[in-house]
């Protein structure tokens, strides 16, 4: 099947094939139709499935109308919450260039940065707005955005939403949308409380599930270091250092641990950038930016920073420390995989993570290859316990009649300047 058989509008198809895009996705080819019939939908997919064409496409043909009015250009009648900054303008990007033909106008609002400029372009009219739900919130409370004319909703990533804390904000956001609308919902795994969510917020919809969790890593060559947490560092140098790896999206479980991996790679001479959330939106955008001009080769990343990044051609994840929820594991790997295109991912484990791996190999359905006979084997086999600090030392606080006399009366000592 080709995008033409989707009886999709010219200028749509157009934008599509100066994106090089022929054939729709599995997700694509399901959700399309539907959804440009006006139905809800119930998406069970991964990122790197094709899902946000699924919706951009069909959200910007029902919205398109070459004889539209003044009075009605540049409403706002589609929005999409996605749970990061990152996936916010990635979204907003996608809109934008299938949309180039359309004459719809996009807007991303998230936080991190100043919301004067964001406020300005919801005045100048916008028809999409792609936003996260704090930022959302912010500009509903201060009258800034008026969702009243919205007809069509897309909740993405809902899972992400609820294990970052937004789901009341989501709520608060539904609350202000009209009733009679199309609404839509993604999510890669379906917890309870987002199938209740689903069900209170869709009208029989049409449901899509692509690529189960257990089949998403088949195409990836998947690879675990066995190696002691002080020695991770130096595997990941030598590793950098072999010239085999062209770039490389490395996962810290902490901030903390992905600045201290990126200052020890720039000690080793190797360029790398970090991005996680006490990073600016201008120090994250800039980060991102090197790392996919190739100025840099490795990016280092927490997973909430990392979600919604689209990086074409990623030769290979890293996962620094390893996830203790095996369904991360396939969302990280799963980013070398994109659009069917294999990939690599290796993963370093030190003792304390061996549960951490056998839950993932449990999830996956398969052992992961152990690279034997490298530079760093483990020796600690037994788990790390943090040394308590010290006892700070209490100096006890002498009589005021005390100081006097050690300091020569009450006359107090100005400090240097």
């Amino acid at each position: 099947m080709n995008f033409s058989e989707l009886n999709l509008i010219p200028p749509i198809l157009k934008s599509l094939a100066n994106e090089g895009y022929e054939a729709p996705s599995p997700i694509q080819e399901e959700a399309i139709p539907p959804l440009l019939a006006g139905k809800d939908l119930l998406g069970c997919a991964q990122t790197g499935t094709g899902k946000t064409a699924a919706f951009a496409i069909p959200i910007l043909q029902r919205l398109y109308d070459p004889n539209t009015t003044a009075a009605t250009r540049h409403t706002l009648r589609a929005l999409v919450l996605t749970p990061t900054r990152e996936l916010a303008s990635q979204v907003a990007q996608s809109f934008r260039a299938y949309g180039r033909n359309t004459g719809l106008r996009t807007l991303a609002i998230f936080g991190g940065v100043g919301q004067q400029p964001q406020a300005s372009a919801l005045r100048g009219g916008v028809d999409i707005l792609v936003a996260t739900p704090g930022r959302l919130c912010d500009l509903i409370g201060q009258g800034l955005c008026d969702l009243s004319r919205v007809s069509m909703f897309v909740l993405d990533e809902a899972d992400r939403m609820l294990d970052m804390g937004f789901i009341h904000d989501v709520k608060k956001v539904i609350a202000c949308l009209q009733k009679e609308r199309q609404t839509l919902l993604f999510s890669a795994t379906m917890p309870t409380e987002i199938a209740s969510l689903a069900s209170s917020i869709l009208r029989d919809p049409v449901r899509v599930t692509v690529t189960p969790v257990s089949s998403t890593v088949e195409i990836i060559e998947q690879s675990v270091y066995f190696v002691d947490r002080d020695k991770k560092g130096a595997l990941l140098t030598d590793l950098l250092r072999s010239g085999d790896i062209t770039s490389a999206l490395v996962f810290s479980r902490t901030k903390y641990g992905a600045d201290k991996i990126k200052k020890m790679l720039f000690k080793a001479g190797i360029d790398a950038g970090a991005i996680h959330g006490d990073k600016s939106q201008g120090a994250r955008q800039a980060a991102l930016a090197d790392f996919k001009s190739g100025k840099t080769r490795a990016l280092i990343a927490t997973d909430i920073a990392a979600r919604g990044i689209d990086i074409d051609e990623l030769s290979h994840v890293i996962n620094y420390d390893l996830p203790n929820e095996p369904e991360t594991y396939v969302h990280r790997i799963g980013r070398t995989g994109r659009a069917g295109l294999g990939g690599t991912a290796i993963s370093f484990c030190n003792f304390d993570e061996m549960a951490y791996l056998k839950d993932i190999e449990k999830l996956i359905g398969k052992s992961i290859f152990v690279v034997e006979g490298h530079a760093y084997p483990m020796q600690v086999f037994e788990p790390h316990v943090k040394q308590p600090r010290p006892p700070r030392k209490v100096v006890a606080e002498q009589p005021v009649a005390a100081k006097a006399k050690q300091g020569g009366g009450s006359r107090r000592r100005r400090r240097p300047r």
